[in-house]
């Protein structure tokens, strides 16, 4: 026949490569013209390209497993070696070999087979098990040009149409599906359809990359089965009736909203039913919280059909919505568009309570992947979930975005760290097979757009997006998958848009091809309710009913949107009830601690084991903060920092803390972690503040090299509840850029976008001290730029009244000295709100000799240094340090700095004798202290129009002295380095000339000039 190969022998057939290799022969990319659908024709490639004839294989490697053997030269020696003697070969053969040798004897159908047929029919089954999916009707269009490999074609492994019928014996195995024990004989036609029906029909499995057999069987269980997976009539109704809502809520946008973006399902309908039934299957193995993650397409139909937001709501948002006005302190924020928002409901799946919440998402695609993660880590720490069964997430993605975007990698990535995994993701792509207007061809590299998910070893479901049935078995599948082995998994809907990016975008512009097949091609809905009639088990007036109840719906509650009003503020949720919005008045707390607290936390902080061995430099750091402790003198940064976090925690509050190297810090200053140099134990003294304390309530952990995905994760696990302190750190400040974008689109504006609050903690180095340009600046002046504080006016500064640092997006501060530190980072906590904090943390300044505080400052003993007026807490200016009176006549130059660059001028004051020079230290840059920079400018009244600033800044000062009248800003002068692209010299005798100048200047008797 035409499809054999001439010569067709047990030796030239001999399977030509092993199976983790790409194929050496060019297969066409349909089936060959011939009357049997198993059979396909190949052209081999010139000798150039073709793959090696397999060598005999020494008999040094006949101890390898059957899984391994690839020719019929390996096959014969290992026959030949296991008649001479059973013990020479893997057990694995031995066993293959008996049973064969007994079975033979007792069916005659088999007995003129030889173990070389039984063991090609072996490879070919692996075949399907390896490249079936290349070979499944995945493409609803029928577009996609797919080359089927020559490895599933029967004639390769020397079996022909006489062959069909013929009883063949594969074997006992310690495997599942089609080599478990209960089928060790049946027909090569029997084998063959039930391949391709398991295979190639329209789910394709990629499983076989995953190097564990359990989970492999697990899966070939579940594939494998004696017959094709058939759901009843009463599971066929509920999925019908899920489709037509899908179908039907699209529709109805369409029709009442024709020139709107929507982003809508159409041409993926099937994603809903899908998603439903995946939901109903959790429940059903224990999960009670599920976290989703989606970018803008099919975000709507999510919300009103899976997580059941309001019909009434989304309509009104389609009408331009109205502002809530029946709550007094309301706090609406600026909004953003219907296809970004988020909700959440505790509702009933499969008869079960589970809480959904979708997270509200940007435009950006996929940003919102690790705060999903997050905040699901988040929820399983408060719930006590230490199995990780009760909340998942779910992350819905788009084709083009999830193999192109890096954070999908970073996310991912993250799966099976100690500290960030969540016991697994359910990732569904929505493949439109096309990204906006860019073909797949230009878009990636890979064959499919999950290929990326095989680094994690994760299982991926292709599905015909046409086949309801099949998007709700791949979707039931992934659920089970992952609460029994707690790993990602992929299931990849592959679809189409019906409309272009947007419904008002013209796709035939770039994609005539497809578009022209799109307008032909029926919905998802028609195709399924064809294939319920067909078989008699839904009639046409069934499926009349559930349309019309659809509809009905629709329409009452379009009519019911035109007087909607949202009655409650929708991010006060469980944890966060109580906590005030930015409309309402919050009272200032303090943040110091009883004396005696800190010195017992003091105490616990600096005792190791005697057992522990640290290094032994370690060891006389611990030495001198234990001396700290007991003198309360010397307190540098990372006690006081120790202190925060261990006073937090006797509160009750939990502590998180990640990032690059956090663990020693990539100064070494911090030995939160130590390690025994003779062991290898860790030792962490902050897990010990307490008798018995949670192992997780501190938590320390050095990340993965990420800084989007990581400051993305402790974003979202700060979102889940108010009462925790969530850090993360930079390895070095100007790092935080790789993460820019969620500082622009979450950090700095969900708040004001999706009334959102964090309380998230942004530690960034930074301070120039000669380390060149990508290791001194933090880019402060972005954050700054970034905050939505108005330079032009002075808003109320009562302390009783104000509401200023409510108002503010977030919370910028540069402190020098270790007592502030601890109380900006208690403040976070001792307050009715939460708020982004942004703190330039320091380099030089954490051994810094004069950089130091005493106990004294921390705690609230009335007469204490750190004790004010109100009591003790952060102070946001710190006054000139020389005890000047509440007006000094005698100076003539105040300077106003930030940071480091204190020390070094107030160093240069004492060499020159200049004490008619005041320095204050502005410790909060964001919201700006308008209040406290008027007390000192009423403190020095002559000629204090001389300053040193930040250059941005200028507007705010300017705005303080001319409220006064003392000036505008351009009385203001500047002290600082010179406009640079680059942030820093990168050569130290520059920097150092540099810095010498700053301080001559701000110190130099004459006027500054510009």
């Amino acid at each position: 026949m035409a499809w054999f190969r001439a010569g067709s022998n047990v030796a030239k057939l001999a399977v030509r490569r092993t199976l983790s290799q790409t194929g050496s022969y060019i297969t066409r990319t349909r089936l060959a013209p011939t009357h049997n659908r198993y059979f396909h024709t190949t052209v081999a490639r010139s000798k150039a390209q073709s793959a090696p004839i397999p060598r005999p294989v020494p008999l040094s490697r006949l101890t390898d497993s059957f899984l391994d053997g690839t020719s019929s030269v390996y096959l014969e020696e290992l026959q030949r070696a296991w008649e001479q003697d059973p013990n020479s070969v893997d057990e694995s053969w031995d066993n293959f070999f008996r049973n064969f040798v007994g079975q033979a004897t007792t069916s005659p159908g088999i007995s003129g087979q030889t173990i070389q047929e039984s063991m090609r029919l072996l490879l070919l089954v692996r075949a399907y098990q390896v490249y079936g999916h290349m070979k499944a009707k995945i493409d609803p269009l029928g577009l996609e040009e797919r080359r089927i490999p020559d490895d599933l074609d029967p004639a390769l492994y020397g079996f022909s149409e006489a062959d069909l019928d013929r009883e063949f014996f594969i074997g006992v195995w310690r495997m599942s599906g089609f080599l478990s024990e209960n089928r060790p004989v049946q027909t090569l036609r029997a084998i063959l359809t039930r391949l391709e029906q398991a295979y190639c029909g329209n789910i394709g499995y990629e499983y076989m990359h995953i190097a564990d057999r359990e989970k492999c069987n697990w899966l070939r269980d579940k594939i494998e089965t004696p017959s094709p997976t058939q759901y009843s009539r009463d599971r066929r109704e509920v999925i019908l009736d899920r489709l037509i809502w899908s179908t039907q809520f699209e529709n109805f946008l369409a029709a009442k909203w024709t020139a709107a973006k929507r982003f809508g399902l159409e041409g993926c309908e099937t994603l809903i039913p899908g998603m439903k039934e995946m939901f109903d299957r959790s429940a059903d193995l224990g999960v009670e919280s599920i976290v989703i993650g989606m970018s803008h397409r099919g975000r709507l139909n999510v919300l009103g059909n899976v997580v059941r937001k309001p019909l009434r709501q989304i309509f009104s948002e389609f009408s331009g919505g109205t502002k809530p006005v029946d709550e007094v302190g309301l706090y609406t924020g600026t909004g953003d568009v219907k296809y970004h928002l988020g909700t959440s409901l505790i509702g009933q799946q499969g008869g079960k309570r589970i809480h959904l919440s979708l997270v509200a998402n940007p435009s950006h695609l996929e940003a919102v992947d690790p705060v999903v993660i997050g905040k699901t880590r988040a929820k399983q720490y408060y719930s006590n979930d230490v199995e990780r069964t009760k909340n998942m997430g779910v992350l819905i993605h788009g084709d083009g975005s999830f193999a192109g975007q890096g954070v999908v990698y970073e996310t991912l990535h993250l799966s099976a760290l100690p500290n960030y995994t969540t016991g697994g993701t359910i990732h569904i792509v929505v493949n439109n097979q096309v990204a906006f207007t860019t073909d797949p061809r230009s878009g990636r590299s890979s064959q499919y757009c999950t290929d990326v998910a095989k680094a994690l070893s994760a299982p991926i479901f292709h599905v015909n997006g046409d086949d309801v049935e099949a998007v709700v078995h791949a979707c039931e599948l992934a659920a089970e998958w992952r609460q029994t082995f707690h790993s990602d998994v992929v299931v990849d809907i592959v679809c189409y848009r019906r409309f272009g990016h947007n419904e008002i975008d013209e796709p035939s512009f770039t994609q005539p091809k497809m578009y022209k097949v799109i307008r032909n091609h029926p919905s998802s809905l028609e195709i399924y309710q064809k294939k319920l009639l067909e078989s008699g088990q839904v009639t046409k007036e069934d499926i009349d009913q559930i349309s019309n109840k659809v509809t009905s719906i629709l329409n009452e509650e379009f009519l019911a949107s035109k007087d909607y009003v949202p009655q409650r503020r929708d991010w006060l949720s469980a944890y966060w009830a109580g906590f005030k919005s930015p409309e309402q008045l919050s009272r200032i707390r303090n943040t110091g601690v009883k004396p005696e607290i800190l010195k017992n936390v003091g105490k616990a902080i600096t005792t190791l084991p005697e057992s522990f061995k640290p290094h032994r430099a370690v060891k006389r750091i611990f030495e001198d903060r234990a001396k700290m402790i007991e003198t309360g003198e010397g307190i540098d940064w990372a006690v006081a920092e120790a202190l925060a976090f261990a006073t937090l925690l006797v509160e009750g509050n939990h502590v998180r803390l990640s990032g690059q190297d956090v663990e020693r810090g990539t100064f070494s200053h911090r030995h939160a972690v130590l390690h025994d140099q003779e062991t290898g134990k860790i030792y962490c003294p902050l897990d010990h503040v307490m008798i018995n304390q949670d192992e997780e309530m501190f938590t320390v952990s050095n990340s993965s090299l990420s800084e989007f995905g990581v400051l993305g994760f402790e974003l979202g696990y700060s979102m889940e509840n108010p009462n925790s302190l969530v850090l993360w750190e930079a390895q070095f400040g100007d790092f935080a850029n790789g993460a820019q974008v969620m500082f622009d689109q979450f950090l700095s504006s969900g708040e004001a976008k999706w009334l959102r609050q964090t309380g998230l903690v942004v530690l960034l180095p930074h301070g120039y001290d000669g380390q060149g340009p990508e290791h001194s600046s933090a880019r402060l002046e972005r954050f700054l730029q970034m905050s939505d504080d108005n330079p032009y006016v002075i808003p109320e500064m009562d302390a009783t009244l104000r509401k200023q640092i409510q108002e503010c997006n977030w919370q910028v501060v540069n402190v020098t000295t270790p007592a502030n530190y601890f109380h900006v980072l208690r403040r976070q906590l001792h307050r009715e709100f939460r708020k982004p904090l942004i703190v330039m943390a320091p380099k030089n300044l954490l051994r810094h000799k004069d950089c130091k505080s005493h106990l004294s400052e921390f705690d609230d003993v009335e007469g204490h240094p750190g004790f004010d007026k109100q009591g003790t807490r952060f102070k946001r200016l710190i006054k000139d340090q020389n005890d000047h009176s509440d007006l000094e006549e005698g100076i003539r130059r105040l300077i106003l700095c930030s940071g480091k660059l204190y020390y070094e001028l107030d160093e240069g004051r004492k060499k020159t004798e200049g004490k008619d020079i005041a320095i204050c230290r502005v410790e909060q840059l964001c919201p700006f202290p308008y209040d406290l920079i008027q007390r000192e400018l009423k403190r020095y009244p002559r000629r204090a129009n001389e300053h040193g600033c930040i250059q941005l800044y200028c507007p705010r000062l300017g705005t303080a002295m001319s409220t006064l009248g003392r000036g505008t800003v351009d009385d203001i002068k500047y002290v600082g380095r010179a406009p640079s692209a680059a942030t820093a010299t990168g050569f130290y005798q520059v920097h150092t000339k540099e810095q010498n100048e700053i301080v001559q200047k701000a110190m130099q008797p004459h006027p500054i000039s510009l």
